[in-house]
């Protein structure tokens, strides 16, 4: 059991969006290393369960032991969820304002394919195409390429977290408004994702969107999931949860989470070999991502810490897992611990506090511009005899 950290007196719109983005990246960097893993491997690997930041599987042979080289996966170093996360940041930035699937065509794969970033698991500057995996190439190949229109570009694509795990900004752009950030994540993921992958990212946005709200709880978070998800993805969040409410300890609940998810999961028990029909379009099946970072939030009691490691002991595909746990527990106001926000900025060589700054100018500034547009309406539906 985890020490749990008491929450501090209500956040303000500044603190939740770091505590959100900087969370993200502290959960991903904790699970790079045990990715792809099951909860028995972690166990074994590491003589019991994961407490903090580790090195790579495979320590000083990462370089060239299969399947992750070349990839410097551990030690603080987060993937490829913190650099679409940031660079989502960027395409707010740019735009300063609310986000479509164009957005993404004119700003996000440009920025993938022409400006060389430092990727901290190649330990050099490089593009990010270069890094990001296949399903993430797609926007690329499909956009660039392939001229498709953006709304639609998705579709084609393996159906997977790749979408969802990047979400968290149109959440946070859409602090306190789930509906919102819903709509708005799903346009934005049309360009990428289709199906219960596209889903995801709708329903992760909102759920940041969610912990947002003054006096948010987990449960008020699911609340918002669950009243705007469909199908597979709502089902599997329904009974991810409602198993994680029996628990209060992540490590009683690893075996009955991954039980609850696995009749909605396409890509099986094994999954570095996945089944026939993995990741397939389907109104039956969710990512699993999703609904078990909700449950660790449940499990944890919005502790981030406890949510976090709850995630990265889960295994599989454990650090996007992570990012999605640790952006609604920092968005819920539950501290990063400081030493790891730390050791991961200093071993990714990344300001992991700067994009929350430039997020949260940006959130106000187009709360303005909605709260002018809304004016607007009213002003105009009054004149045609509206109330």
């Amino acid at each position: 059991m985890t020490a749990r950290t008491p929450h501090p007196g209500p956040a303000t719109l500044e603190e939740r969006v770091t505590g959100a983005l900087v969370g993200a990246a502290v959960g991903d960097a904790l699970g790079g290393p045990v990715e792809g893993y099951s909860p028995e491997q972690i166990l074994e690997r590491h003589g019991g369960r994961i407490h903090g930041i580790v090195g790579p599987w495979n320590g000083d042979d990462w370089r060239t032991a299969r399947p992750l080289a070349p990839y410097h996966k551990g030690d603080g170093h987060v993937t490829d969820d913190t650099l679409m996360t940031h660079a989502l940041v960027r395409v707010y930035a740019a735009v300063r304002d609310h986000l479509d699937a164009y957005s993404v065509a004119e700003h996000l794969v440009p920025d993938l394919m022409t400006h060389p970033r430092w990727i901290p698991e190649l330990e050099a500057e490089a593009l990010p195409l270069q890094r990001i995996f296949l399903a993430e190439k797609w926007l690329v190949a499909r956009i660039h390429y392939g001229h498709v229109d953006p709304r639609e570009a998705g579709t084609g694509n393996i159906v997977n977290c790749g979408a969802a795990m990047y979400m968290a900004p149109v959440g946070l752009v859409n602090a306190a408004h789930p509906a919102g950030a819903y709509a708005e994540a799903l346009d934005v993921a049309g360009a990428h994702q289709s199906s219960y992958g596209r889903e995801a990212a709708g329903v992760f946005a909102a759920a940041v969107a969610a912990a947002c709200v003054p006096g948010a709880t987990p449960d008020s978070v699911v609340t918002a999931c669950l009243s705007l998800a469909k199908d597979g993805t709502r089902a599997a969040i329904e009974a991810v949860c409602e198993v994680a409410a029996r628990h209060s300890d992540f490590e009683s609940a690893l075996a009955p989470l991954r039980e609850a998810v696995a009749p909605y999961d396409t890509v099986g028990l094994d999954y570095r070999a996945p089944s026939l029909g993995a990741r397939r379009p389907s109104r039956l099946h969710a990512i699993e991502e999703l609904p078990v970072a909700l449950g660790m939030l449940l499990v944890s009691g919005g502790d981030f810490r406890h949510a976090v490691l709850g995630s990265v002991n889960y295994g599989r595909d454990c650090d996007s897992i992570a990012t999605m746990a640790g952006a609604l527990a920092g968005a819920l106001g539950s501290p990063v611990p400081e030493e790891w926000a730390k050791r991961v900025a200093e071993s990714s060589r990344l300001d992991l506090w700067e994009p929350a700054a430039t997020l949260t100018a940006v959130a106000r500034e187009v709360f303005g511009r909605d709260l002018a547009r809304r004016r607007e309406h009213e002003r105009a539906f009054g004149a045609i005899g509206g109330p």
